[in-house]
């Protein structure tokens, strides 16, 4: 009886042995991507100088769901007046956009003691474009403020009322201005938003 029980405890041994790694090996090809959620954000090469990281709110992160996003343009992230930004969309961002639901406007950002909220809506001209390279297709916001966006104390703010897409992950977006006194724009920063 002794001899059986340490030859199914040697079998057993055994089979760990072969068994564990072949789930190790293999489990990569068995993963579904929609079902793994992102804990924290990554950027590829954060310290290169031609990457600005900028500030962001959304009041919801689900798939699906009705958010309010706040892309915000801080003092130190505006460096001169600007007659135009534009925020550049990435093509896996699937949502309706509509122009009512879109705005730009002086922001007060919440923290522990407050909320998020707008100031005062800055009146603009709102494009919508969809823009195809040889590289990819992606969507553009342009805001012709009616008087420039002035450079100093304040913050100001992109607000989406989007629906979140249907698919979770990172979606990163980038901003452009455009100084007065320049005739092209230059790259401000970029936001990387998670939807759960």
């Amino acid at each position: 009886m002794l001899k059986k029980t340490n030859k199914l405890s040697l079998n057993f041994k055994i089979l760990k042995f072969f068994f564990i790694p072949l789930i190790l090996v293999y489990s990569p090809f068995f993963y579904n991507p929609q079902l793994i959620k992102a804990g924290l954000e990554f950027q590829w090469d954060q310290d290169d100088s031609n990457f600005r990281r900028l500030r962001w709110h959304q009041k919801d992160n689900r798939r699906s769901v009705r958010n309010q996003i706040y892309f915000f343009l801080r003092p130190n992230d505006i460096k001169t007046s600007l007659l135009k930004i534009d925020l550049i969309l990435p093509k896996t961002f699937k949502s309706t956009l509509k122009t009512k639901n879109i705005s730009l406007c002086k922001v007060e950002i919440g923290g522990f003691e407050g909320r998020t909220k707008c100031l005062e809506n800055i009146p603009a001209d709102i494009e919508i474009n969809n823009e195809e390279s040889e590289e990819s297709f992606y969507r553009r916001l342009t805001f012709y403020p009616y008087s420039s966006v002035s450079y100093g104390k304040d913050s100001y703010a992109v607000v989406l009322k989007v629906p979140n897409p249907r698919r979770s992950g990172l979606y990163q977006f980038h901003s452009y201005g455009q100084p007065v006194g320049k005739t092209t724009s230059r790259y401000l920063g970029s936001w990387t938003i998670v939807i759960d």
